[in-house]
């Protein structure tokens, strides 16, 4: 009994190095080393070297002159409920929910006083309610409106969508979508350069 303590014990440390120790450690150099920018929260800089955001988790834009991001349920984790982001989560209101219905309505007469075809993803939070992307048709569905707010051709502004199109991963996962923040800081810097 006293030696299958002892195999017993040595297979817990050799499991608890391998797995504790060794294996984080293995991932954490081949992050920082192949993929630094990924492995430290996609984050982008503006010439200042101040942090802006990151394009793994959207931001809300209100502007005419910016590209609308899709919904938040969790306002994208503001800092009064938790940490920054610190919080994700859908609104969790079933479909035959009055209070769903409601802020859907709201946000089509939102869209269309605006001027921009409503789309799925521009009146539906996602699961998490951080999601960056808008799906092309909802980029496409405000290139006018921004156009005309920052008083810049329309191609200019596709140009820039397409730019930050972000196709399927190994052309078959996922679908292709407009990173909001990329796209609007682009825009930023577009207009800076005239």
């Amino acid at each position: 009994m006293f030696r299958d303590l002892l195999t017993a014990i040595r297979t817990t440390l050799v499991l608890w190095v391998l797995t504790a120790i060794l294996y984080p450690v293995l991932i954490l150099i081949i992050g920082q080393s192949i993929f630094p920018f990924q492995a430290n929260g996609s984050l982008i800089k503006n010439p200042q070297g101040e942090i802006i955001g990151s394009t793994l988790i959207g931001q809300n834009f209100t502007s005419n002159r910016y590209f609308l991001s899709r919904p938040s349920s969790v306002d994208y984790s503001p800092v009064k409920d938790g940490l920054a982001t610190g919080i994700s989560g859908g609104s969790n209101l079933a479909p035959s929910n009055p209070d769903l219905l409601k802020k859907v309505t709201e946000r089509i007469d939102q869209l269309q006083s605006n001027n921009i075809i409503p789309t799925a993803d521009l009146v539906y939070s996602s699961g998490s309610g951080l999601d960056p992307h808008i799906s092309i048709q909802a980029a496409k569905a405000q290139i006018q409106r921004v156009a005309n707010a920052r008083s810049l051709n329309p191609n200019q502004v596709e140009i820039l969508v397409n730019k930050n199109t972000e196709h399927r991963f190994l052309g078959i996962f996922g679908e292709p979508g407009v990173n909001v923040l990329k796209v609007n800081l682009d825009l930023d810097n577009l207009s800076n350069s005239l």
